[in-house]
């Protein structure tokens, strides 16, 4: 994905596209993702997730061939299905197994796979950063990364649980008997959806938008989405931790808050004087990585500790939140090519602000119906969990 990401702007160059056109590709990237994922879940209850992402990784690196050769703009639009296939199965198998390998832990740990996905990501910009400053064409990077990567899943693969996790149909309840209401949901859902297009503007188009708006050297534009991945995924890596200090509420409230921050520095950076342009760009899209990080392993957590079975609230959550990632860059894309692409971008920044008017009542209120005390961030044994219905720290949990 990080190599996807960064190579936009050569494949924006070598098929001739406009952003009308690039933002059709992303469309169908996130249709063939979408469709995939709908179909992903039986397949993971049926032969379990470790088989799936087996099979699913390594076809997601193969199929990145398809735009890496595309000789033409039609050509890319039909194989961008297959890449986004490719990616929608993956997503659902490993998000699968990695719930059942935190189960397992018994501590929080998600939120350090999310740091891996950022780490990738952050990778693959720089190494196509560092290609293009070299003077290679970047296309053979994405050739040689769709026939090397499906080989590096398999020392990751013979490591997953062996063992199909067992998948239990029920209604979405909390241990105090009611229910989590359809309301409550929606709510968490567009915090989810909202923090997840942010993202997916910052994945597809920081990149362009040095190359675009800020005119930057081709060699260096990759480099906005390499700072927004590093920022990300720094913080994406401390998440857990944060969260334990700061409390739910607040670390969502200050996700908005820098997300948001980031974005308006990203708008101004065109009108600022020519030398800080760069600058405060690339400080933008560290500040929109810092917030973003925790928005979705805060949300994740906070349904989940409303306690009892809630596994269909929590499917409708990530369902609104991937929505939001696979969809939102496209439309982007669109409102660019009828306007602009600073235009664009004002939609991520004030979807960044929604995570915070959206996010911090809906985690109040799931941390009403919560059991003190629910949320499984452990803290030191010497210190007592606060009585704050679960909003700030948590208590150790059992173990074996």
């Amino acid at each position: 994905m990080g190599l996807w990401a960064a190579g936009l702007p050569s494949l924006y160059d070598r098929l001739e596209l406009d952003t009308a056109r690039l933002g059709s590709v992303l469309l169908l990237i996130s249709g063939g993702a979408l469709v995939s994922m709908l179909l992903a879940g039986p397949l993971v209850d049926r032969w379990s997730s470790r088989r799936v992402c087996w099979i699913a990784g390594p076809f997601s690196g193969v199929v990145l061939l398809g735009p890496a050769l595309a000789p033409s703009y039609w050509s890319l639009a039909a194989l961008a299905v297959l890449f986004g296939i490719g990616l929608g199965v993956t997503e659902v198998a490993m998000n699968a197994h990695s719930v059942e390998v935190e189960r397992r832990y018994r501590r929080p740990i998600i939120s350090a796979f999310h740091g891996t996905w950022s780490l990738g990501g952050a990778a693959g910009g720089g190494l196509t950063s560092l290609v293009l400053q070299a003077g290679l064409d970047p296309q053979w990077l994405l050739i040689v990364a769709a026939l090397v990567v499906p080989f590096l899943y398999v020392p990751a693969a013979r490591l997953l649980l062996p063992d199909e996790p067992a998948h239990a149909e029920t209604e979405v309840k909390t241990e105090r008997g009611g229910s989590l209401r359809w309301g409550l949901i929606a709510l968490l859902g567009l915090a989810a959806f909202a923090g997840h297009l942010s993202e997916g503007a910052a994945i597809d188009w920081a990149a362009l938008h040095a190359k675009l708006v800020l005119a930057t050297d081709p060699a260096l534009a990759p480099l906005a989405y390499t700072i927004f991945s590093v920022a990300m995924t720094t913080v994406r890596l401390l998440g857990d931790p944060i969260r334990a200090r700061l409390g739910s509420v607040r670390t969502i409230q200050l996700a908005g808050v820098f997300a948001t921050a980031g974005y308006v520095l990203v708008l101004l950076s065109p009108v600022v004087a020519e030398p800080l342009r760069v600058a405060c760009a690339w400080t933008g899209w560290a500040l929109a990585g810092v917030g973003l990080a925790t928005v979705v392993p805060v949300l994740f957590s906070a349904v989940g500790a409303a306690g009892g079975p809630v596994g269909r609230a929590l499917a409708m959550v990530t369902a609104f939140g991937y929505s939001g990632l696979l969809l939102g860059p496209a439309v982007l894309g669109y409102v660019a090519e009828a306007s602009s692409l600073p235009v664009a971008l004002i939609i991520p920044a004030v979807l960044a602000a929604v995570v915070t008017l959206t996010g911090s009542p809906a985690i109040r209120a799931l941390l009403r119906l919560s059991p003190a005390g629910n949320e499984p961030v452990p803290v030191p044994a010497a210190e007592p969990a606060e009585s704050d219905g679960g909003v700030g720290r948590w208590a150790e949990p059992a173990r074996d």
